[in-house]
């Protein structure tokens, strides 16, 4: 029997187009015929019966001309088969990764082995699968994806296995294999670029090193992908290294602003994505740090997006809480999902990390609880401008930073920002409502910059204003009383531009000074008389029309009468004394 043979005509060109070995030119008694998925076959019996043991078999009880019927189950595609028919018809065959495993399942299943004929089918691919592909990063990744197709017969016959096995022992001897180890990067403006570059491999080394990987594990499904990950986890691979791969998958596969064109859409649908991060957020590593809160803060958006299951994102959330210490705003920004949603941002998820990082925080030291209440501020200067924001929603976040660091000398004027938001973007509010958002200030620990900004500003309470300069006016009378109290051996005056030690100077110039204290402190105390008499007008609700009008001229006055326009903790008054010059 002879393939078939294509035909010319006259001018030397081919008048078939079918592949000259799909079918024969003239078909003869001793032919058998097989359908591989549509495609017709038209093969020698006595040749397929000499490397096969199975066709051998159903040949000697079947003597129908078309057997296909009896191969139902074959783990095959046509391309496969064609390759295996021509090794029984004593065509050259060429082996490759993409078709090595699905050869050696159909050899398997065709029963192609030693036994039944010598130099078959079996051993000469598995010595190409032995000597040729596991020894190759590149071309064991590229036959593991081939396998994805007859993932079953292939486990079977421990195929799988082979090639995860390798492809962990050349991670363990170079764990580089699997990306460069993330960077937390610095948000910038163009964040996109960061997280491309957080995991790129060196350019300078795949130039130079010999056959540097082309392939990496991205090219496998998550049912191949998850396992070999978690025995590199238990194989102690680093975890910066398994992290590194664990990016690169979900950039590829979940991350839709970085998914290639050529990628097939099939494998990119949404229950197959959320499949993926599901998978992935069981495999990242526990310890704090190794993922970057930005790639936490993508990944749950991801999973909200995709309806991801709950214990996907409540770990996701846990695990962004832990390092809260090491986000930015960006990352908290996490837009709300659904067509009922009554927020622009999920506020009720940054809730939850933040009761998360508060759970879990055992330092001794506040700086971490101090970083985040600002961050907290910064947050909620960034979603105040919402004007869906509820005001209970603002509350509850603020009074969470709040209480957590109390005790602090944390600065009051973030939270002072957010709240001047709020009420720009939400006028309607009440006036019980604004007396609401105001309480979560703590007016003690404004700098002068803010006291001086929320005494000129009307969208602030009557109360809380006069609360503010109050604030002030005991800061003052406190510093005033520090400066008296103090003796006059350790005393350096600031007069016009010029230190003087006071130490060794005439008693006289000692007396003035402290006379001009004295009278400072007197300024203090009437100020403080104004500020209660102003507290009991706006008890009794009278004047307030008056007091509001007139709120911005009270914080000018009151630093008029206490001749000190600077610093409230220097207590930098400009009192003019004559220039004393050391004898």
């Amino acid at each position: 029997m002879t393939w078939k043979q294509q035909k010319y005509d006259k001018m030397g060109k081919s008048k078939s187009k079918e592949s000259p070995s799909r079918k024969l030119m003239h078909a003869s008694s001793s032919d058998v015929q097989l359908h591989i998925y549509g495609v017709p076959f038209s093969l020698n019996r006595g040749l397929l019966a000499a490397r096969s043991s199975k066709l051998a078999a159903l040949l000697k009880e079947n003597h129908e001309d078309d057997i296909s019927h009896l191969l139902k189950d074959i783990p095959t595609d046509s391309e496969t088969f064609e390759l295996v028919a021509r090794f029984c018809h004593g065509f050259d065959i060429n082996l490759s990764p993409e078709n090595i495993i699905k050869v050696l399942c159909l050899a398997h299943y065709l029963g192609m082995s030693e036994i039944h004929s010598t130099n078959n089918l079996t051993k000469k691919a598995g010595l190409y699968f032995q000597n040729n592909v596991l020894s190759s990063w590149n071309k064991t990744l590229k036959a593991l994806k081939s396998a994805e197709i007859i993932l079953q017969q292939a486990a079977d016959l421990s195929l799988v296995d082979a090639c995860a096995e390798s492809i962990i022992a050349k991670v363990l001897h170079n764990p580089s294999l699997l990306g460069e180890p993330l960077r937390n990067v610095t948000t910038t403006d163009d964040d996109s670029e960061n997280d491309e570059n957080a995991y790129k491999p060196n350019i300078k080394r795949r130039l130079f090193v010999h056959d540097w990987k082309s392939e990496d594990l991205t090219l496998l499904s998550i049912a191949l992908y998850e396992p070999i990950i978690r025995a590199m986890v238990h194989r102690e691979v680093p975890l910066e290294y398994v992290a590194s791969s664990l990016f690169q998958y979900l950039s590829k596969w979940v991350f839709l602003d970085t998914k290639r064109e050529d990628d097939d859409p099939s494998t990119c649908e949404r229950n197959s994505q959320r499949e993926i991060i599901e998978a992935v957020e069981r495999l990242l590593p526990q310890e704090k740090g190794l993922i970057p809160s930005s790639l936490l803060s993508k990944m749950l958006q991801s999973a909200i997006i995709l309806d991801a299951h709950t214990e996907c994102k409540s770990g996701l959330e846990t695990r962004i809480g832990k390092q809260l210490d090491q986000a930015t705003v960006k990352d908290l920004l996490i837009p709300a999902q659904g067509y009922a949603k009554e927020e622009q941002y999920d506020t009720e998820s940054v809730k939850r990390i933040l009761k998360n990082f508060y759970s879990n925080y055992a330092s001794t030291e506040k700086s971490g609880l101090v970083v985040v209440a600002e961050l907290v501020d910064d947050f909620l200067a960034e979603v105040s401008s919402d004007m869906d924001l509820k005001l209970n929603t603002f509350l509850s976040l603020a009074e969470l930073s709040q209480a957590a660091t109390a005790g602090t000398n944390r600065n009051s004027d973030g939270m002072y920002r957010a709240i001047d938001i709020y009420l720009d973007k939400h006028r309607y509010l009440t006036d019980w409502e604004r007396e609401e958002v105001c309480r979560v200030l703590d007016c003690s620990k404004m700098s002068p910059e803010a006291c001086d900004h929320a005494a000129k500003n009307e969208k602030l309470p009557v109360r809380v204003t006069v609360q503010i300069l109050f604030s002030v006016q005991l800061k003052l009378k406190d510093n005033v009383t520090k400066r008296i109290q103090r003796g006059p051996d350790n005393r350096l005056l600031k007069l016009e531009g010029d230190e003087v030690d006071v130490k060794g100077t005439n008693n006289s110039e000692e007396e003035m000074m402290k006379a001009e204290m004295e009278k400072m402190g007197n300024k203090v105390l009437e100020l403080e008389k104004e500020c209660h008499m102003m507290r009991r007008e706006i008890q009794r609700g009278s004047y307030q029309h008056k007091i509001q009008k007139e709120k911005t001229s009270m914080w000018k006055e009151m630093k008029r009468k206490i001749g000190c326009m600077t610093s409230l903790h220097e207590t930098n008054c400009h009192v003019k004394k004559k220039k004393v010059h050391p004898r």
